[in-house]
């Protein structure tokens, strides 16, 4: 894993302080779109690599994964991913193809539909979560050093009280 206190050569200096034209917000913003670009671009193999989906498929799979009891209307998952109701709809049939959600009728709604987990999609995130997370953790630490990644960590709450790996 790469030392989050040395910066590779070929990338700036994690913004620290404001030495440019623009404000402390939008450098952090900018900060954060490199890191999740980053880290995103690295996931998408690890997880072609490790679950044999794609990365949208992935996003749908963890947004499912953190439903306590069953799945979530069709609807919903699509308004949360920010995906057209049809993008998704071809999405959960790959899913469904490759046994790793269900699709059941929502009772008292014809056209409602809902998806879950199946056993063997909960399996699957449970062996390769280790992964998974630490792509996360080594894409993150490539553009953030470990106090822009303490105060990340500390914008979600369930983060903050979890020990840092690596």
């Amino acid at each position: 894993m790469a030392d989050p206190q040395e910066q590779p050569a070929d990338l700036p200096g994690c913004p620290t302080e404001g030495t440019g034209l623009l404000p402390a917000e939008l450098r952090a913003w900018m900060l954060l779109l490199a890191a999740t670009g980053a880290v995103e671009q690295r996931l998408r193999t690890v997880v072609k690599e490790k679950l044999d989906v794609s990365h949208d498929e992935f996003l749908v799979l963890c947004l499912l994964a953190e439903q306590p009891e069953g799945g979530l209307r069709m609807t919903r998952v699509a308004e949360l991913l920010g995906r057209p109701k049809t993008r998704l709809t071809y999405q959960i049939a790959c899913l469904q193809h490759a046994g790793l959600v269900t699709r059941r009728s929502v009772c008292g709604d014809k056209r409602g539909i809902e998806v879950a987990l199946t056993d063997k999609a909960r399996r699957l995130l449970t062996e390769t979560s280790g992964a998974l997370a630490e792509t996360v953790t080594e894409g993150l630490a490539r553009f953030m050093g470990p106090d822009q990644c303490a105060a990340m960590r500390g914008l979600v709450p369930d983060l903050a009280q979890e020990p840092q790996r690596g």
